[in-house]
């Protein structure tokens, strides 16, 4: 390796690391001010646990699925209402 390249590598490797710190850090923000609100998302459009035989993100089968939440902004979840009943913080068994 020449001198050049060896003071480029550490200047790269800093410049790499502030980039992926700028991308991370907004996305982790945003979820410390939201919080998972089960039985509140319609059929298809959950963010994430659907259970049994789903795989994650939009996989409720049906409207308010119990089991699937979706990201809302925190303290909102329990007053959200649906024809189901209000959101939950936890899994809502239905049936």
């Amino acid at each position: 390796m020449n001198p050049k390249s060896a003071a480029i590598s550490p200047a790269l490797a800093g410049a790499f690391a502030a980039a992926l710190a700028a991308i991370v850090t907004p996305a982790v923000a945003q979820e410390s001010s939201k919080e998972k609100c089960y039985g509140v998302s319609l059929k298809g459009m959950n963010d994430c646990a659907a259970g049994p035989g789903t795989t994650c993100a939009a996989t409720a089968k049906v409207d308010y699925q119990g089991n699937a939440w979706r990201l809302v902004p925190k303290g909102t979840c329990t007053s959200i209402s649906t024809p189901q009943g209000n959101g939950s913080l936890e899994s809502i068994k239905r049936g």
